[in-house]
């Protein structure tokens, strides 16, 4: 199974149906993940900065209500976003997702990482998730961190958009 090429998993006549982000692309008004939203080499800086950075783009690009920033700082003091293999996944969860307008992530690469405590992250992807699909954005992200070790090293360190924008929504046949 290729990087996210089960985004989502729909139920049709008792088989599940595998979305690519690509698919989801044409079923919404809006894209999950735009090629803008994907911001490469940049320098580090502390997690916390990281996150509001994702933040602010997830609000710029109409995804989420400028609240939703906070609500992701809160849930990296409750508990750590860092999911291991150098990737962080900031998102707000409970109440914060009143602040979702719609579903959509950003990726920040950071080749020199952003301490998160116990590792460094390299990739900060910023989330939200309308209803149910944050849990299948995350599964997707644990999916590609699975995958292939050697793909997701070169995601850490590339200076081509497409690539990463491609990776993340390629249609896959599996």
């Amino acid at each position: 199974m290729g990087f996210f090429s089960s985004f989502s998993f729909q139920k049709e006549k008792g088989k599940i149906k595998k979305e690519t982000l690509e698919n989801i692309h044409q079923h919404e008004e809006n894209r999950v993940l735009l090629k803008e939203n994907i911001k490469l080499n940049l320098e580090s800086v502390d997690k916390y900065q990281a996150i509001k950075m994702a933040g602010k783009i997830l609000v710029d690009s109409g995804y989420v209500e400028e609240d939703y920033i906070e609500a992701m700082i809160q849930r990296e003091k409750d508990l750590s976003t860092y999911i291991g293999c150098g990737v962080a996944i900031p998102h707000g969860v409970g109440k914060a997702r009143k602040l979702i307008k719609k579903s959509g992530i950003v990726v920040l690469q950071f080749p020199k990482g952003v301490d998160f405590g116990v590792e460094k992250a390299y990739l900060v992807i910023g989330i939200a998730g309308v209803g149910d699909k944050h849990l299948q954005i995350l599964s997707n992200i644990a999916t590609i961190i699975g995958e292939d070790q050697e793909k997701l090293e070169h995601l850490k360190t590339t200076k081509d958009v497409q690539y990463i924008y491609e990776t993340f929504t390629r249609i896959q046949s599996s």
